[in-house]
């Protein structure tokens, strides 16, 4: 029997939602950084075994939205909680829960979806782990399981899986065996070139950048292929920063870019990149649907 469903992992900013994707579907197909807030976008994470297709939801982190992107944000992972076979809900298991995770139960007590609590970072808990900060996990709601990992180091990963398979009912394939992420490559490209920035940026920085593919054209018959991307910030200080001195910041982060691009492409790659100034994109609509957001 072949069974699929679909996951949604949910979670604080931070907790490392995108690096237990990465780590159940058994390869990099989210960017990691961290940063709080790196996954602005629903991204559907494909695994495909023999006899089972899981997809996995990787949701923004719930917050306090502050602008039209952070509005945008919330409603895409409050959204995932209605539209899956099972909720992933992560917590760091080094710490004891705060308001981010009670604002996330609280919405888990609004569906009827069957919830996992997944402990990670279980490499950093404290020795009194299960006396101290489990109970208080569990006096929060109750589960249909418990799974402490850690997704960096990849322990304890099987045991989670296996559940998760279970969880699922028999079903169709959704996806092609060899599809590993539901975007298009332009959207892949872009990310790859934020995560990049994302490690060399600091202060207001991250959270500003957005990055908006404007051409990917085979070249020389095809063994070199141009990418042409538009980074966008909010201010002039910022396009300073990124441009670094002699250009040498956006050199680096253009190198680091096209070695991932190649590996993931598989192809020789040109990357053009350039700067522009759109003063509080995150908050005008216009530019956000220019960027591919949309919260209808």
């Amino acid at each position: 029997m072949f069974v699929s469903g679909f996951i949604a992992v949910v979670g604080r900013p931070n907790v490392g939602k995108s690096t237990l994707i990465n780590a159940l579907v058994g390869q990099k197909v989210l960017i990691v950084s961290p940063r709080p807030q790196t996954t602005r976008n629903r991204i559907h994470a494909i695994y495909t075994g023999e006899d089972a297709q899981l997809i996995f939801l990787d949701t923004p982190g719930i917050h306090n939205p502050r602008h039209r992107l952070g509005d945008y944000m919330q409603k895409a992972a409050q959204d995932a909680y209605k539209e899956v076979d099972l909720i992933l809900f992560l917590v760091e298991a080094n710490g004891l829960p705060g308001p981010g995770d009670r604002k996330i139960v609280e919405l888990l007590h609004q569906v009827e979806t069957p919830v996992f609590l997944v402990l990670n970072k279980m490499d950093m808990a404290a020795a009194d782990f299960e006396t101290r900060v489990l109970p208080r996990y569990r006096e929060l709601m109750e589960y249909r399981g418990v799974y402490p990992i850690s997704a960096s180091q990849g322990h304890n990963l099987e045991p989670l899986r296996s559940a998760i398979l279970k969880q699922m009912p028999s079903g169709p394939q959704y996806y092609p065996t060899e599809m590993i992420v539901d975007r298009p490559e332009e959207f892949l490209a872009a990310e790859i070139i934020r995560e990049k920035i994302l490690e060399q940026t600091h202060e207001e920085v991250p959270h500003s950048v957005a990055v908006q593919i404007t051409a990917m054209e085979p070249r020389r018959n095809g063994e070199l292929l141009l990418i042409r991307a538009e980074i966008f910030v909010e201010k002039d200080s910022q396009k300073k920063i990124i441009i670094g001195k002699g250009g040498s910041m956006l050199k680096g982060i253009g190198s680091m870019a096209r070695r991932e691009l190649e590996n993931l492409l598989g192809n020789s790659v040109y990357l053009d990149l350039f700067i522009k100034v759109k003063k509080d994109w995150r908050s005008r609509d216009n530019v956000l649907r220019q960027l591919g957001y949309d919260d209808g």
